[in-house]
């Protein structure tokens, strides 16, 4: 196999050499241009800004005495710019960034009182964008004033907020389109494929990110891997600051949450530097399965460091460094605590560590003014820690039989090369990425419960455990258990795995613009070599057609793409099976994690209504063979990757932008989205002989939601407020398929719910913590009526249907609002800001999710607060 992929390695770099390409997985390019006068003299000290009405970016720069400029690290996107110099007339014109070849440009001023009036306004053509793949583009300039939920997983929240097609779930967790956690970074080039919620890893701070384009539809032939959604990062870079700018930041707020935050940029035109340093201290980390937050601190710090050095005009050096490390509590249930279940053993104290780094050098070098090339390397590494209670017996619970402690390490490292190439109507791109991720997974676990082995059977269904004299069956799966039973003098099991999954990506693509039409061809190979393998080419193809007179843009576009297993716990998902004891945990037949296969078309129009409105729409078909999901390792907190037959998702994704009108800016997304699984389930654990079932819709299935922003600052230096909206129609909640099994619920879980029905007199009776309703309630009687749940909506009796009406959690509407001032006392040179928070400002009692299979059960936050001071310079 190591001779196959050396030959692969071979190929790789001849496919580089063979093909020109242009790097669009590099997030930002370069905009050079001179001002000149009417006779083709230099302007120096001309003012030229550019402006992208949509994302909000917004920069300026000065000519220098030969009246040249620069604009460095600029997102690809169209833009406004306007030039202004004393004695002369302000001329504008549209321009493009789509490649990392710079773009040059000459703008030409003419003398005042010889100039007729220039419009310096975006005309709206500058709205659309002539591109066959759907996406969003966000600036720091529009997400800097967004009121985000949560701080420790701020880049999803912010992702889910902005862009459409998204449902949100506890803990950072988004479902893109449809899947769970088919979501790739693509971080200033590095591609970062991995689960990034902060249950599993640690994201890059939101204070090192300049902009974002988050790309929902297919998906070019420079990306691979997991494609459901694509996140485009263009980090903040000093280069051309030439005075040291940044800010120091402090904020406190409810649940004894504290921040404290510093960056800077500083630089010259040869080298820049921008570093960011944060901390955050909470004692509500995680999203709780309560409404309050029980035993639920944690704290995060984060360093992100860039470097960028021009070794010669037309070499320049990167350098991306960042570390994280979060430790944070597991949140309890009221059933977790010893005053309620009566455990002598205390209050479960279960907690994880993460310790996250990487390390990323790149090398750019321009070839001449139509190639540019890239080479760089990357190593990314995990360290996930799980640790019990220290009395391992309190983590007994509900949906706790063992304890379990988890020492699990992902190290991702590589490297990628690019070549890219504009000539005429040509927009070329060629590349290759090989990387090797190394895992190791070593997992201690026993009983806990000591009514799991009565409990359990054998392969006809018999009881294999008599409890009166604590013996097994022989050859039973409760002979396999009793050794690690704790609660029966047992031992706990050690697992250990190691794998090497290595990957190798080809891929070459064409963005050929001709008159209104663009045209993006694309293809790419991937070869998986892990613990299954696979190799899968796959075409990419998408048309765009600009309607100019009407401001219209239609696309459509289609993706073949290779969808490989999680890396997160898939050692155990993919060889368990071959361990007895797993194996009587887990009934399943040993089978792989193989790699699925999609095909997704993509129908769409983008239409600008004047300057100050535009609306991006999409439908979208999506068919994969060999769907991932996740499941649960027997009853403990530890999740592995499992794989469905295959899944069908349909759906829609709208977005609506209105730039800047008067300091008004607003935001609207809205998506339907349905996730369609179909079993058998052929891949991870709980594989068995004979499986079968009908279609149903997965946990991150969707009806509709939406996000509606509103953005006021009446004038530049004055103050803002920031609203957000957010509507979720409510996720699948299988675990209740009607009142029946909510009955056989403990109170917690059934208060968690809402569970009530209707007392003698038509009054609503609610289920709580110590007083569960069940057939034997007298107030409800035998057979009850009027039943229901508040935060579940649980089918009509004999109505239920896994796939055309399964239960869902109840909908539900946040508001979220943010107030402040970036410039209190009126300065200059050093600025004083100050900014007031509130999340959920209805104090809406609500749930995420409710049993689910991958997550439990999560309330979404209370109403909080939080104040903000910050000092710019």
């Amino acid at each position: 196999m190591l001779k196959r992929l050396s030959r692969h390695v071979v190929v790789c770099f001849g496919f580089v050499i063979l093909f020109s390409g242009v790097v669009r997985a590099q997030s930002s390019g370069i905009l050079d241009g001179i001002v000149t006068d009417a006779t083709g003299g230099s302007v120096p000290g001309a003012t030229v800004e550019i402006h992208n009405p949509v994302s909000h970016y917004d920069r300026s720069t000065t000519s220098d005495a030969d009246g040249k400029f620069r604009f460095a690290n600029v997102p690809f996107n169209p833009y406004h710019l306007v030039a202004r110099a004393e004695g002369f007339a302000a001329t504008s014109m549209d321009v493009e960034v789509r490649s990392a070849v710079p773009s040059a440009i000459v703008v030409t001023l003419k003398v005042a009182s010889a100039a007729t009036t220039v419009t310096v306004e975006s005309s709206g053509t500058d709205l659309v964008e002539n591109d066959s793949t759907f996406h969003t583009d966000v600036d720091r300039g529009l997400f800097d004033k967004m009121p985000l939920e949560s701080a420790s997983s701020s880049a999803t929240s912010l992702v889910t907020l902005v862009s459409p097609g998204i449902a949100a779930d506890s803990n950072g967790n988004m479902h893109a389109l449809g899947d769970h956690a088919q979501t790739a970074f693509s971080i200033d080039g590095q591609m970062v494929t991995d689960q990034t919620s902060k249950v599993f890893s640690n994201q890059i701070p939101a204070d090192s990110i300049q902009s974002l384009e988050v790309i929902s539809g297919a998906p070019p032939a420079e990306f691979g891997d997991k494609t459901s959604l694509v996140i485009k990062v263009t980090t903040r870079s000093g280069m051309g600051v030439t005075t040291p700018t940044g800010a120091v930041t402090g904020s406190f707020g409810s649940f004894g949450t504290s921040t404290a935050g510093f960056n800077m940029a500083y630089g010259s035109e040869k080298w820049g530097n921008f570093v960011s340093l944060s901390g955050l201290n909470s004692g509500r980390f995680l999203d709780p399965p309560e409404f309050v937050a029980i035993h639920d601190k944690g704290n995060e710090e984060n360093f992100f460091d860039r470097v960028d050095y021009n070794l010669t005009k037309m070499d320049t050096l990167r350098l991306n460094l960042q570390y994280s490390r979060s430790w944070f509590q597991t949140p309890n249930t009221f059933d977790n605590l010893s005053a309620v279940n009566g455990n002598p053993a205390g209050d479960a104290d279960q907690r994880s560590q993460i310790g996250s780094y990487n390390i990323a050098p790149n090398w750019t070098h321009t070839i001449g003014p139509t190639a540019v090339f890239n080479f760089g390397g990357f190593v990314r590494h995990d360290q996930y820690n799980y640790y019990p209670s220290n009395n391992v017996f309190a983590d007994l619970g509900p949906i706790n039989s063992e304890t379990i402690t988890q020492d699990r390490q992902l190290t991702n490292a590589g490297v990628r090369g690019d070549l890219s190439w504009v000539k005429g109507i040509h927009n070329v791109k060629a590349g290759a990425v090989y990387q090797q991720t190394f895992l190791t997974e070593n997992n201690r676990f026993g009983i806990i419960d000591p009514n799991l082995l009565p409990s359990t059977t054998d392969a006809s269904g018999a009881p294999c455990f008599d409890s009166t004299t604590d013996s097994a069956v022989p050859g039973t799966p409760c002979a396999t258990l009793l050794p690690i039973d704790l609660t029966r003098g047992g031992s706990q099991f050690l697992f250990r795995g190691h794998t090497d999954v290595k990957e190798l990506a080809l891929y070459v693509q064409d963005t050929i613009t001709k008159g209104n039409w663009s045209f993006n061809l694309g293809l790419r190979g991937d070869f998986y070599r892990g613990l299954s393998s696979a190799t899968e080419l796959q075409p990419r193809l998408g048309i765009a057609y600009n309607i100019k007179p009407t401001n219209t843009v239609l696309r459509i576009s289609y993706a073949r793409t290779m969808e490989t297993p999680f890396n997160e716990n898939l050692i155990v998902a993919t060889t368990g099976c071959n361990v007895d004891v797993i194996a009587a945990l887990i009934p399943c037949v040993p089978a792989n994690s193989p790699a699925g296969f999609r095909n997704e078309f993509h129908a769409g129009f983008e239409q600008a209504f004047g300057k100050y409105l535009v609306i991006d729409g999409e439908y979208l078909w999506k068919y994969t063979h060999n769907s991932f999901d996740f499941s649960v390792l027997g009853n403990t907190p530890i999740t592995f990757p499992i794989v469905w037959h295959n899944s069908k998702i349909p759906g829609y994704a709208i977005r609506a932008s209105m730039p800047n009108f008067h300091g008004l800016t607003a935001l609207v997304v809205m998506s339907s989205v349905a996730a369609r699984y179909f079993p058998p389930q052929v891949g991870g654990l709980g594989v068995t002989v004979g499986q079968s079932g009908s279609v149903f819709r997965i946990d991150h299935d969707e009806k509709f939601n939406q996000t509606s922003h509103l953005q006021y600052q009446p004038w530049k230096r004055g103050p803002w407020v920031g609203f957000n909206w957010r509507y979720d129609s409510g996720l699948v909640a299988g675990a209740v398929p009607d009142f029946a099994t909510a009955l056989a619920f403990n109170g917690d879980q059934q208060a968690a719910i809402g569970l009530f029905c209707a007392g003698p007199s038509g009054q609503r009776i609610f289920a709580s913590l110590f007083s569960p309703l069940s057939n034997a309630t007298s107030s409800c009687g035998a057979s009850p009526t009027g039943t229901g749940a508040v935060r579940v909506n649980i089918p009509e009796e004999g109505t239920e249907n896994d796939d055309k009406n399964p239960p869902r959690i109840a909908p539900r509407n946040l508001f979220d609002l943010a107030v402040g001032h970036d410039n209190l006392f009126h300065g200059d040179r050093y600025k004083w800001s100050l900014r007031f928070t509130v999340i959920n400002l209805t104090n809406k009692v609500a749930l995420y999710n409710f049993l689910s299979t991958f997550s439990g059960t999560h309330f979404v936050s209370p109403r909080s607060y939080s104040a903000e001071l910050g000092f710019h310079f």
